[in-house]
């Protein structure tokens, strides 16, 4: 009897982890099991709803997500068409959502937005501009990639009149990336 108690405990271990495992890996990835299961449903939760806020800096009231980070425009892009992808993407990663964005404090909900990018991921946008953070902005608050001109165009931050600001302040860098 003790043998069967242990077999059904070893296989209800194993159907648990397999199915904990899977659910952690829902966002489609494989992680060669470096990560943890915590780690991985925390990566898919907070890629589900994105947040749009404003923060004052040097160049004036700014975009950001919900970290603080700047959001950029980049201007190769068409209204609600993105054109960064590939090494684009991962120097100036797009934001992201799984459902509506959220407007924080001095958006406006109106023009803020979704549209699909090549890959079927959805992007916000705000004022039909599609959003991106910066690879080097790696604080709050950081416009590193202010007026740089990279992939091809030019980098901008947004004010909450959905328009680019461009210019530039005396932390931006000059030059491209």
């Amino acid at each position: 009897m003790k043998y069967h108690t242990r077999a059904f405990i070893a296989a209800a271990g194993t159907a648990l982890f397999l199915s904990a495992t899977s659910a952690a890996y829902a966002d489609g990835s494989s992680h060669g099991g470096a990560r943890s299961v915590q780690e991985a449903r925390s990566t898919v939760s907070t890629s589900s709803s994105a947040t749009v806020s404003t923060k004052s800096v040097s160049l004036g009231k700014i975009l950001v997500n919900s970290k603080g980070h700047t959001l950029y425009l980049f201007q190769s892009d068409k209204t609600n068409k993105s054109t960064c992808n590939g090494d684009c993407a991962k120097a100036w990663p797009p934001l992201k959502a799984h459902g509506k964005p959220t407007a924080g404090g001095g958006v406006n909900s109106k023009l803020l937005s979704t549209i699909t990018r090549s890959d079927g991921s959805k992007q916000v946008t705000y004022k039909g501009h599609p959003l991106y953070t910066f690879a080097d902005d790696t604080k709050a608050g950081q416009t590193n990639g202010q007026g740089l001109d990279a992939f091809g165009a030019k980098w901008y931050v947004l004010g909450t009149d959905g328009k680019a600001i461009t210019k530039t302040s005396s932390s931006s860098p000059n030059g491209g990336y």
